[in-house]
């Protein structure tokens, strides 16, 4: 029986055109299709300014140091969530503040971050985790009340226009979930989305910045200096230097590489067309035909991916087997991989990662994020997976389960 796979993107003829479109138009870095993608998804997040890069963790680290993050400050930030979300608090010189999960949809518990917040916290940094958007309306509720902005302390004048803790959102998973029927893009202040070849929206590699901040903000200044950042602090990015008169630049900073290009771009416009009627109705279905078949057994505990106030983007069905052991759960992953079905964990905890183990992060701080460690399994979910496939990977884990139980 042929393997099925966990995550393998949809690279159909449509792409590959557009790929080769890009190729043979003689411009392939950034350009017009990175322009027309970041457009596609100011209207699909429905922001007013978005700005592609290359990655979300790029994103998410040009933000920071937008906002002026420096060493002395904190981020909270979940301990469940992929270590990018820390490496960038790092990468800036602050300490990463981590706190626990809810037990119910595993993102961020926002009593915890409340708890968690001091003169030094400059930013939290809520993960959507698996497309499930994190409690908005309780986490802005914290961030905006008299006692809490009291004890803000701004470094820079972009934290004293803010006058508060910042909110940047890593919505790597997130992108077309929707938060008290809008999208969830519409929360935070900040916005990064992941287009990594497993993501439900994908450009191979690729992210993009979606801008939410307060109206005294200018937004078109701030993406024009964000651009800037993205090609080594250039006044002119490679398309505004292309024509007679147009090659002299300044450099005006030391700035990164974090820029996205049009061959890239290409691969997501191609995908974005197809985004919300076709990829999210197509992951919603197999979500609800996993739960539907595996709701019959005492031993699973289903995943959190609709409530009254928020609809997840179906990026990862996390999947947790009631009352077994790390390595219980080791075992029943490697009987599911022998019987060809690919699954995968979603996530090590912070603290259980050598880095952050140096670091003094203890994961007996975050029994809720280490719990779920030790019993989840995340399901195989993508464009292309047929029925006849899904029966046959809850076949599968039924029978690799009850094996150890």
């Amino acid at each position: 029986m042929k393997k099925i796979p966990f995550s393998p993107p949809k690279m159909d003829k449509a792409i590959i055109d557009e790929v080769v479109a890009t190729l043979n138009s003689g411009w392939i870095t950034t350009g017009p299709r990175t322009k027309a993608l970041e457009k596609e998804v100011e209207k699909l997040a429905q922001v007013p300014k978005v700005l592609c890069v290359n990655s979300c963790t790029g994103g998410l680290e040009l933000m920071m140091r937008w906002l002026g993050i420096q060493e002395g400050d904190e981020v909270i930030i979940p301990a469940f969530t992929y270590c990018a979300t820390a490496n960038v608090v790092l990468h800036c010189g602050a300490t990463p503040i981590m706190v626990d999960i809810k037990p119910d949809d595993l993102t961020i518990d926002i009593e915890a971050v409340k708890n968690a917040i001091t003169t030094k916290t400059k930013a939290i940094v809520p993960v959507d985790l698996g497309g499930m958007p994190v409690d908005y309306t309780k986490l802005l509720r914290v961030v905006k009340s008299n006692d809490i902005k009291n004890q803000f302390q701004p470094r820079t004048d972009i934290q004293k226009q803010l006058n508060r803790i910042a909110v940047i959102t890593d919505a790597a998973h997130s992108i077309g979930a929707s938060y008290l029927d809008q999208p969830a893009a519409k929360q935070a202040d900040i916005t990064v989305f992941s287009f990594h070849a497993v993501k439900n929206l994908t450009t191979a590699e690729g992210g993009a910045i979606c801008l939410n901040l307060p109206d005294s903000f200018d937004l078109n200044e701030i993406y024009a200096k964000l651009n800037s950042k993205t090609v080594h602090g250039q006044s002119k990015d490679a398309l505004a230097k292309f024509g007679k008169n147009s090659w002299e630049y300044d450099v005006v900073e030391a700035g990164y590489k974090f820029n996205m290009p049009d061959v890239l771009a290409a691969i997501g416009l191609v995908e974005i067309k197809r985004y919300q009627n076709e990829t999210l109705t197509k992951r919603k279905a197999i979500f609800d035909i996993y739960s539907q078949l595996l709701s019959k057994y005492e031993w699973a505990e289903l995943p959190v991916y609709k409530t009254a106030e928020k609809i997840s983007s179906y990026h990862l069905y996390l999947l947790r087997i009631k009352n077994i052991s790390l390595e219980q759960r080791n075992a029943i992953i490697n009987r599911i991989f022998d019987a060809g079905v690919s699954v995968n964990v979603h996530y090590k905890p912070l603290p259980e990662l050598t880095l952050y183990k140096k670091l003094g992060y203890q994961s007996k701080d975050y029994p809720i994020s280490l719990d779920t460690f030790h019993r989840v399994i995340t399901l195989p979910v993508f464009y292309d997976l047929e029925k006849k496939q899904v029966d046959r990977v809850v076949e599968v884990i039924v029978e690799a389960v009850e094996h150890y139980l």
